[in-house]
Parts: C-alpha cells; sequence; structure tokens
C-alpha cells in the first residue's frame, strides 16, 4: 500500500472554490482501479486550509494518478486559488 498525505493552503477568499475543485477531484480519483480510498478534509479553524488522504494500491497507481486528466485539471483551477504551493508526503504506517 502506498500512502500520502497533501496539505493544500487556499487565499482566504477562494476557500468555498477550492473545496469544489477538491471535491470534483476526490469524486473522479475514487474511480481510480488503484485508488483504495481517496478524502479530502477541510481545517475547522482555517477554512482555506484542506487535506488530502489517499491509499493507493502500490505506488505505481499513485504516480500514475497524478498523470491523470482529473488531476491536471484539478491543478490548472486550483493555481489561482492557492496562498502556497501544495505540499504532497508519502507516508508508512506504523
Amino acid at each position: 500500500m502506498q500512502h500520502v498525505i497533501a496539505r493544500i493552503a487556499a487565499r482566504p477568499d477562494a476557500s468555498n472554490e477550492m473545496a469544489e475543485v477538491l471535491g470534483e477531484l476526490a469524486r473522479a480519483t475514487r474511480t481510480e482501479s488503484g485508488c483504495v480510498s481517496y478524502d479530502v478534509f477541510q481545517a475547522d479553524a482555517q477554512p482555506g486550509l484542506f487535506y488530502t488522504v489517499e491509499v493507493w494500491k502500490d505506488k505505481a497507481a499513485s504516480d500514475s494518478h497524478m498523470t491523470t486528466p482529473h488531476v491536471a485539471a484539478a491543478f490548472a483551477k486550483a493555481g489561482a486559488l492557492l496562498s502556497a504551493a501544495p505540499e504532497i508526503v508519502h507516508v508508512k504506517q506504523l
């Protein structure tokens, strides 16, 4: 299994738009054959701060995800909404 956590920070005025972009991305991603789970969270105290928590069948599935049209579309839509570059971290479960 491959686990990935991403931190996405939207501009304060763009949190609703970012939530829509990430929701669309999550729905499309969950249909990928190598996706075990893909969840999006929004911080209570910071509405512009989002996290994705992803579980993939293997690293190849995670890598393939990054080349899909829905990821490219999400990056294109989210670019102007970001307050900082997304942080994507591959982690291992202990």
